[in-house]
């Protein structure tokens, strides 16, 4: 079955200008053409544009989506972890912000409306759950036992110092390797 661009681009939420863009700079050209000389995309297009939509979402510009589906061996895992180090990046630059704004609005009561939260409200928040001293260490055991990188995103997200979050690191890395 095959579908006008006007069809497509409404089933993907694009408009037609961006399909004939595609198709002149042969990101996904139709695969055929009515009678009357209309494009027409097949099921195998349309597929091809949903994975043009899904690399967009993720950020991707239009010449790394071509060459991820021209096949390119191996440069699709690199192209997309990439792009995740770019955003674990602006997260960290975009937290930042928010610490700054909520600091030179002088009200930490800001902090909790910008939906971030700090070493001190953690730590509140994990006595409240019952946890001592020793299980909040051995939270920081586990955490950065299954995922080292994920833990130093989280340690950066309460705002903790670099200094404060090496020593927790190597705290929580030493248990690990001694099996604690």
């Amino acid at each position: 079955m095959s579908e006008s661009i006007s069809r497509l681009g409404r089933r993907f939420g694009l408009s037609r200008s961006t399909l004939l863009y595609y198709d002149r700079i042969g990101l996904l050209s139709p695969s055929g053409r009515s009678s009357a000389g209309y494009r027409l995309y097949s099921a195998r297009d349309a597929k091809r544009l949903e994975a043009i939509c899904r690399y967009r979402e993720v950020g991707l510009g239009l010449e790394q989506i071509r060459e991820l589906l021209e096949g390119a061996t191996g440069r699709a895992a690199q192209l997309l972890e990439a792009r995740l180090d770019g955003l674990n990046l602006e997260i960290e630059r975009l937290r930042e912000q928010q610490r700054i704004i909520v600091r030179l609005l002088a009200n930490p009561k800001k902090l909790r409306a910008a939906r971030a939260i700090d070493k001190e409200r953690w730590v509140a928040i994990l006595r409240a759950a019952g946890l001592d001293d020793a299980a909040m260490d051995r939270w920081h055991v586990e955490f950065e036992r299954m995922s080292p990188k994920a833990h130093q995103d989280f340690l950066e997200s309460l705002g903790l110092p670099k200094s404060e979050i090496a020593r927790i690191r190597r705290i929580a890395t030493r248990m690990v390797e001694s099996g604690r």
